[in-house]
């Protein structure tokens, strides 16, 4: 299925690509998956209970920055949401599979297991189902098809898809903004254990990120400062800083789950 608006090759990632937590995203077809839809399980986060960041939308820092830190990709500067101190590894998924009761989870894992993929000619979205996620099989207790058509399930993810990808349209834009400004920075994520006596010791470097500098903010020009006002970017970048707050505790909940995390670039 497509959808009908030109993407000119905006799409995230052509069909055959690799995207995080999808293993066989096919286009979804009344040929190939009339029979199949989503079952229960009995680990419905256990697709994302090995990821430690997944992308965010801007329009998610508010309530997303309630619970874990947002920092930006060292590549392409994408948001990303910090789902635990160290690699392989999803503070937020517990031991039976259930994402953590009141904690936010972003869209991008919402989403799942649909995507929007651009076509070959890069010319339409097309609309995908991992067939290889665990929730997906015969025999549904949601079915994608019901007498040759999509259902209300599957009308609501490709609508869910469709806003999803308006809001990572205007998150490029916000980066590209954020990015013109020089206003990010790398930073690291220290914490100092105690020895036997309870005396602190050196720190130790947790993690590795990107994220706004407070300080470049601060020092820009009014002009700048009023742009990023008048072009509504202002909540967004203090949803950001105010995220970072919860980098401690999310090493205090990664030190009472094991041992000290090892330094790694989030």
């Amino acid at each position: 299925m497509t959808d009908s608006q030109n993407t000119n090759g905006a799409g995230e990632a052509a069909i055959t690509g690799n995207v995080l937590l999808y293993k066989n995203p096919q286009p979804l077809s009344l040929e190939a998956h009339g029979k199949l839809g989503l079952k229960n399980i009995p680990m419905p986060f256990g697709f994302v209970a090995k990821t430690h960041v997944v992308p965010v939308t801007i329009q998610e820092f508010g309530i997303a920055a309630s619970t874990m830190p947002i920092i930006f990709a060292p590549d392409k500067k994408t948001p990303l949401a910090v789902l635990a101190a160290r690699g392989n590894e999803n503070l937020f998924v517990d031991a039976s599979g259930n994402w953590e009761m009141d904690a936010y989870v972003p869209a991008f894992v919402r989403r799942y297991p649909f995507i929007f993929a651009a076509d070959e000619g890069n010319e339409n979205f097309v609309v995908c189902v991992d067939e290889g996620a665990e929730m997906i099989g015969e025999n549904p207790d949601l079915p994608l098809f019901v007498d040759d058509k999509p259902t209300d399930y599957t009308n609501g993810a490709m609508e869910f898809l469709q806003d999803f990808e308006r809001q990572r349209r205007a998150t490029e834009e916000w980066v590209e903004l954020i990015n013109s400004m020089d206003l990010l920075e790398d930073k690291s994520v220290t914490f100092t254990p105690n020895d036997e006596n309870g005396k602190p010791m050196d720190p130790i470097r947790v993690a590795d990120y990107v994220a706004i500098s407070e300080e470049k903010l601060m020092a820009l020009p009014d002009d700048k400062f009023v742009e990023l006002k008048t072009k509504g970017a202002l909540a967004a970048i203090y949803s950001h800083l105010v995220s970072l707050l919860h980098w401690q505790k999310m090493v205090q909940r990664t030190l009472r789950a094991g041992e000290a995390p090892p330094a790694a670039n989030a």
